[in-house]
């Protein structure tokens, strides 16, 4: 039954990861987000995904003054989470960011931990994470796809991140109500937890609560 229930919400959830991903065949990043005054966001997507998968909440960061940044350098974010925090700390080395608020999507959100963990300069202020598997997702079990495994509760990499709790007070964890990729949720035991009445890994990120969301993390 619960493996029945995983595979109609999954297939229910889909078709808004394709409309994201088709996104990003043709629209660049927008000049009006350099713009702003207030505090910096620098976006980063889960696994396979690029920037435009969180379009819809760095319109609204946009909007409200917060100045936005995508770093080309991550890809499709299918590096190793170590490397790819190694990335994020060199692309706000190189932009001379300071009091960022990372804006994350899944894997982005362990990637963003895993820079805050080795932020010696300071530069990060906080994480707002959506959809993160934090303590993994025995879904990973089911998959040979070697960057997909590294979200398995066992591995390494998790285990670290679960065990590392200095910077969870800095993070915000907003997640759905059920999430067909992360059965085990997203909650962080010592971070902020924000649960929404909705259903959808890929679905969540146009969710107009979990926008406000965002955006009251990153203000607050």
């Amino acid at each position: 039954m619960e493996l029945r229930r995983h595979a109609r919400h999954l297939l229910a959830d889909y078709p808004n990861a394709l409309r994201m991903r088709g996104l990003g065949v043709s629209r660049p990043v927008p000049a009006s987000y350099a713009r702003g005054s207030a505090r910096p966001v620098v976006l980063l997507p889960g696994v396979y995904e690029r920037w435009h998968f969180l379009k819809p909440i760095a319109d609204r960061l946009s909007a409200a003054g917060h100045p936005v940044h995508v770093l080309p350098e991550l890809g499709i974010n299918a590096r190793p989470i170590p490397r790819t925090a190694e990335r994020v700390l060199a692309g706000l080395q190189r932009l001379d960011l300071r009091g960022v608020a990372l804006v994350a999507h899944s894997k982005g959100g362990l990637v963003g931990k895993s820079a805050m963990l080795e932020d010696s300069e300071g530069r990060i202020d906080r994480l707002v994470a959506v959809a993160t598997p934090f303590s993994g997702s025995r879904m990973a079990d089911l998959t040979l796809v070697r960057s997909l495994r590294t979200f398995r509760p066992r591995h390494p990499v998790i285990r670290r991140l679960v065990a590392e709790r200095d910077v969870d007070a800095r993070i915000t964890s907003i997640f759905p109500s059920f999430d067909p990729h992360i059965p085990e949720g997203s909650a962080l035991a010592e971070g902020t937890n924000v649960r929404l009445d909705v259903i959808g890994h890929f679905r969540v990120l146009e969710d107009p609560a979990a926008i406000d969301a965002v955006l009251a993390a990153v203000e607050r």
